[in-house]
């Protein structure tokens, strides 16, 4: 597997669990902490995702200026 699919995989893996934890913060059944607790993890998953989609407009960026040159 190379460096851009295990990239690839990982955003999607991320995108996916965001998903999901946006369901379940939906949940009457929740606690306030527990959904204080899962909007902070949200929070972490998505500066991590942000720094993923950033890696991947890096490289493709770089993918084009090689081809332009």
């Amino acid at each position: 597997m190379t460096e851009a699919d295990v990239l690839e995989r990982s955003i999607r893996e991320q995108q996916e669990w965001q998903r999901v934890a946006w369901q379940h913060l939906s949940r009457p059944s929740l606690t306030i902490f527990e959904s204080r607790e899962l909007r902070n993890q949200i929070k972490q998953s998505s500066a991590e995702l942000r720094r993923y989609l950033e890696m991947r407009s890096e490289r493709l960026r770089a993918a084009q200026e090689a081809r332009a040159s």
